[in-house]
């Protein structure tokens, strides 16, 4: 069981390396051009790096990191022009929430939780329940009610 554990967060680092490195080849190519050689090698590795961190915080604690994308284009708009940082907030957005979609399929699938599934909803105080669905449903018991709403919306 704790090598099955280990297996999973293996693979899900190498997917969220894999995250972290598209959105760097997409954005490489941006960073100041108008630097010398040593300063563009420089940004280029903090680029990266904070890349890499956005990446593996995200899959370590994702209930608490609330926008990643923002918070990564903070960290590295200091090393792109003003004329490129649309373009890079746009990659940054989108490599982030493909990052994003893929952690909350494996929270749903619960591959992150010991391979438990949690409930879909949430308690009173915004807290996401803690209980175990019923078999092939998305709700626990005490929320099961939600279940029967969404289906006849």
């Amino acid at each position: 069981m704790i090598a099955q554990m280990e297996a999973q967060q293996q693979q899900l680092q190498a997917c969220m390396y894999q995250y972290s490195r598209a959105i760097y080849r997409s954005i490489k190519d941006l960073i100041d051009p108008y630097s010398d050689q040593s300063t563009q090698l420089a940004s280029r590795r903090a680029v990266l790096e904070q890349c890499e961190q956005t990446m593996e915080r995200l899959a370590a604690d994702p209930h608490y990191f609330a926008k990643p994308d923002r918070a990564l284009f903070q960290d590295i708009r200091r090393y792109f022009p003003i004329t490129a940082q649309a373009q890079v907030a746009w990659a940054v957005t989108e490599g982030v929430g493909a990052a994003v979609q893929f952690i909350e399929e494996q929270l749903q699938a619960g591959a992150l939780d010991g391979g438990m599934a949690r409930c879909r909803a949430t308690t009173r105080k915004g807290k996401p329940c803690q209980r175990t669905p019923l078999p092939e449903r998305d709700y626990c018991p005490s929320h099961q009610h939600l279940e029967r709403s969404t289906l006849a919306a």
